[in-house]
């Protein structure tokens, strides 16, 4: 009794007794007591070292921690003490007192470097974020944050939960507070907080739930004689496509539920292994040539347990028969698993729902540059009957315009303000010259003139080489126009294409004005409808030709600056839009506005869809395209919006 009484005291005292590694007054005396490890981490102990620092509490480990991280430890051998290394003077090293912060000179002869490997460096990496959580540096709590994102583990929730109520940056506290409902839906001990975290998901649309709920809904696969006692995925039934004959029996192999296979060579080698006097049991060996002679052989040594026995077709088809094969869920809770693939359905059906958005985003973008590259075109092709296959040249110009200007005015805003009505002078001189030059004299020659528009092309191709080289000339876009609207996760679209977007559209209602409510356009119109009654009242048609022409030319040179600022601006820029632009103005309707816009949305769109069902080969989305077009224009030659008058008669 006096015995039990005595231990029991002891005990006591040595309960109260505080603990030598946490009861240190300073960080220095904590690291004397663990000088060895600290000099020369491994990753396998370096562990335990952390662990005290944190539990200490004292001010100074978050620093050292980030010096030692660093490699600035190091030990001065004459006084067996640690410092921070600050800088280097000849041989002797500026050293700072690792408490009181105190500077002082060493021999470099003197001192021992602590070089923690890439292992310890992690480790000590992952001990910090415990302080940098709630730092006072936004920029480390970020790092934080992302750390754990990157390794998340169970033992960091409080931490998070508690640094994110105290965070004082909205946008970091909802990062954090995002970050800890993942660990809850993955670590938390209780069920009925897990699922509260998993559904609390449904609907979002971000890689790293999907990846979290994937995680949750992770599964092995098993075979058992029976139906285990598991939380099931799905039963697997021998020879689908999920499980094959051969794989399902190769399992039964791994789970000692079955004999393995035998091979030919393995019945050879085992026969070989047992030749005596000039037989195998009993066989001559002569007769082994004959795979039957063999397989009776074989049979023999199995009789006589010397191999192991052979597995027909029968065989297996009854080990198959007599195992249930399935995948079971790593996470043995139901409840669970059933609430995060609900939620991932719920995830997966609003991701295809952003997807059909974000492709009709790209739809109206690729629309809208078709529209400006197509609008030039359907204008001089719906007055003046002409298939200028240079077209695409006028682009290019305005694109090459807009370089140059970039070199003169280095302002990228005030440059693009200058281009834009600048391409549109320097190309419609160029349509004006080209149509006063050539195309006058083709008139009603449609052969004619698109062979000397398609060797106008190669011409002004091979200058603009000459002048710019072939090497792709950058039209650097305005610092407010980089990036992407980003509406989730799943949708975004460029600035420039929005910017692109917003001037089709300009393009357009100024189009409309100056076709429905000026003179110019009057005349335009009333030459497309019926030019001998527009020359005896008085318009002549060679004018609006010309002007027309011009016009169209104009409208192809801001096409080009505006295709310009997302792609790389070269001599065959232009010839990249030709096909589609023909392709719009045929499928819209031939000197039709508004039926160029919609031709333009219907080859945009349609173009998107088939790169959406073959993305894998965009030639073929071409190839598909055309050939779509081609059994629409059977159906509807006119175009969408067919156009009345001389057009409609030609």
């Amino acid at each position: 009794m006096l015995r039990a009484v005595l231990a029991a005291l002891v005990c006591y005292v040595l309960a109260l007794a505080p603990n030598p590694l946490l009861a240190q007054t300073s960080l220095q005396s904590l690291l004397q007591t663990q000088k060895d490890e600290v000099l020369k981490p491994s990753r396998a102990s370096v562990g335990a070292v952390l662990d005290t620092l944190v539990a200490s509490n004292l001010p100074g480990v978050q620093d050292f921690l980030e010096k030692w991280q660093e490699r600035q430890v190091v030990l001065n051998t004459e006084d067996g003490l640690f410092y921070f290394a600050t800088g280097a003077q000849g041989d002797t090293l500026l050293l700072q007192d690792i408490d009181s912060g105190a500077s002082l000179q060493a021999p470099k002869s003197a001192l021992t470097d602590s070089r923690p490997n890439g292992g310890v460096r992690k480790e000590i990496a992952g001990a910090l974020v415990r302080f940098q959580l709630s730092g006072p540096d936004i920029e480390k709590r970020r790092a934080a944050v992302e750390a754990i994102a990157r390794a998340p583990s169970a033992d960091v929730v409080g931490l998070l939960q508690a640094s994110a109520q105290a965070e004082p940056d909205p946008a970091l506290k909802a990062q954090k507070q995002r970050l800890a409902q993942i660990l809850v839906a993955r670590f938390a001990p209780d069920s009925a907080a897990r699922i509260a975290a998993i559904t609390g998901f449904s609907g979002a649309l971000s890689l790293d739930i999907r990846a979290m709920l994937n995680q949750i809904l992770e599964t092995r696969p098993g075979v058992a004689p029976a139906r285990p006692n598991a939380n099931i995925a799905e039963i697997l039934q021998p020879g689908s496509d999920a499980l094959p004959i051969a794989a399902a029996y190769e399992q039964l192999v791994a789970a000692d539920l079955a004999p393995p296979m035998i091979s030919p060579a393995q019945i050879k080698e085992t026969l070989a292994q047992n030749i005596s006097a000039g037989a195998v049991a009993g066989i001559p060996l002569a007769q082994l040539a004959q795979p039957d002679r063999r397989i009776a052989a074989y049979q023999a040594l199995v009789a006589q347990g010397k191999a192991a026995p052979l597995v027909g077709p029968e065989d297996m088809t009854k080990a198959l028969n007599a195992h249930v094969f399935y995948l079971a869920y790593i996470e043995p809770d139901r409840a669970i698993t059933d609430a995060a693939r609900a939620t991932l359905q719920d995830i997966e059906t609003a991701v295809a729902f952003n997807k059909g958005a974000d492709l009709a985003l790209d739809a109206l973008s690729l629309a809208s540059i078709y529209f400006l590259a197509a609008i030039g075109l359907a204008i001089t092709f719906g007055v003046m009957g002409v298939i200028n296959m240079a077209h695409g040249e006028f682009i290019m110009i305005g694109a090459y315009t807009g370089y140059v200007v970039q070199q003169f005015v280095p302002d990228y805003t005030l440059s693009l303000i200058v281009a834009l009505p600048l391409a549109f002078a320097v190309t419609f001189g160029a349509g004006v010259a080209m149509e006063r030059l050539v195309i006058r004299w083709l008139y009603h020659r449609p052969l004619e003139t698109l062979l000397a528009t398609f060797g106008i092309s190669i011409a002004l191709q091979q200058l603009a080489k000459n002048i710019f080289g072939t090497q792709a000339r950058p039209l650097t876009s305005p610092a407010w126009l980089d990036g992407a609207w980003v509406i989730n996760d799943v949708v975004q679209i460029s600035y420039i294409r929005i910017a692109i977007f917003v001037l089709a559209l300009l393009f357009l209602g100024l189009i409309l004005v100056v076709l429905k409510r000026t003179r110019l356009g009057l005349e335009v119109r009333a030459v497309t409808q019926n030019p001998g009654m527009a020359a005896s009242m008085g318009i002549n048609p060679d004018r609006i030709n010309m002007l027309t022409f011009g016009l169209g030319s104009g409208i192809a040179g801001i096409a080009g600056v505006a295709i310009g600022l997302y792609a790389k601006v070269t001599s065959e820029i232009g010839s990249d839009y030709i096909v589609q632009s023909f392709m719009t103005v045929v499928v819209g309707g031939v000197g039709n506005v508004w039926g160029t816009l919609a031709g333009a949305g219907m080859i945009g769109s349609l173009q998107k869809g088939i790169e959406w069902l073959n993305p894998s080969n965009t030639l073929a989305a071409q190839t598909y395209m055309i050939l779509f077009i081609i059994l629409f224009i059977q159906f509807r030659p006119k175009g969408i919006v067919a156009l009345k008058g001389r057009a409609a008669g030609d």
